[in-house]
């Protein structure tokens, strides 16, 4: 699953927004906020409508691997924003 600071660096790299990232998960703009802040635990189906929603807009996620989870980005030609 991933974490918060790869939902914010996620959104940095495709340029979305907090309300963009609650509209295409379909999610409370709240649980968003919260979810990248910490603030509380959500729901792992919430988490996983997170991940889905930015993989979609063509972000791959990183595994932590020893040297901590990341966050990159498809091959534009296999996205669009």
């Amino acid at each position: 699953m991933i974490t918060p600071s790869q939902s914010r660096a996620a959104r940095a790299l495709i340029e979305w927004t907090q309300p963009r990232l609650a509209e295409a998960s379909k999610l409370g703009l709240s649980t968003v906020v919260d979810f990248e802040k910490s603030r509380r635990q959500i729901s792992d189906d919430s988490r996983r409508a997170i991940q889905l929603a930015l993989e979609a807009a063509g972000v791959i996620f990183v595994d932590e691997n020893g040297e901590g989870p990341g966050v990159r980005l498809r091959k534009r030609s296999a996205f669009t924003r």
